[in-house]
């Protein structure tokens, strides 16, 4: 990234299966940017709650944060539709959010030499943890289509869920994430909307990629 003077920071939010990952992903393999997927965290703490409520507490989790491993936040069984839901209602907890911040915080800012520099996605990053952005998007789609993309998704994984079940599922989380009283989900005045609705993942990547080597590349 020549006559780039200093590193970069993106935020992006987007309600669920809105393709905000997989455009992320994308554009932190393209700039060499540390990437984190802040709804995974949430996901990660749900799925304790699950399956290992005896550690459900706050000291094993802020340990479990501290030391947390970005390979941890691959296992596709945080992807399940139970999970998502839980984790909606667990991003509620403000004592749960707050030591999650610090470790979302310290990666938007301080981010491995390696990389030069970072994006984050998830409900509140915009507003909440990089306020101070070079770049602010807000990721949405149709809802019919977020759910037809995580039905897809979740069949992939061999997951036995209907259409219909998984749309339900994205509604309530639309209320949680929307209506919360701690970092709701919102578009802010200065961030770009970007409605994936009908564009191609190419093509998603390749309109974030304009906006973002026009400023940078000045």
């Amino acid at each position: 990234m020549k006559n780039k003077k200093k590193r970069i920071k993106i935020a992006i939010d987007s309600p669920a299966a809105a393709g905000a990952g997989t455009l992320a992903k994308s554009i932190s393999k393209h700039y060499n940017l540390l990437y984190l997927d802040t709804g995974k965290i949430y996901r990660m703490i749900a799925f304790i709650k699950i399956n290992q409520k005896q550690n459900f507490n706050t000291h094993f989790l802020k340990k479990k944060i501290k030391n947390l491993e970005f390979k941890s936040l691959q296992n596709k069984k945080l992807l399940s539709d139970e999970v998502g839901t839980e984790a909606s209602l667990i991003a509620k907890d403000k004592n749960i959010r707050k030591f999650v911040y610090d470790f979302q915080i310290n990666c938007a800012y301080r981010p491995p030499k390696k990389y030069k520099g970072s994006c984050l996605d998830g409900r509140d990053i915009t507003y909440k943890i990089i306020p101070d952005a070079d770049f602010k998007f807000f990721v949405t789609a149709n809802l019919k289509i977020r759910a037809k993309r995580r039905f897809q998704e979740l069949k992939k994984l061999k997951k036995k869920i209907s259409y219909k079940a998984v749309l339900k599922s994205i509604k309530i989380r639309d209320k949680n994430d929307y209506n919360r009283r701690i970092s709701p989900l919102k578009k802010t005045k200065d961030s770009i909307l970007i409605n994936t609705s009908n564009l191609s993942k190419r093509a998603c990547f390749l309109k974030l990629k304009k906006i973002i080597d026009k400023k940078i590349y000045k």
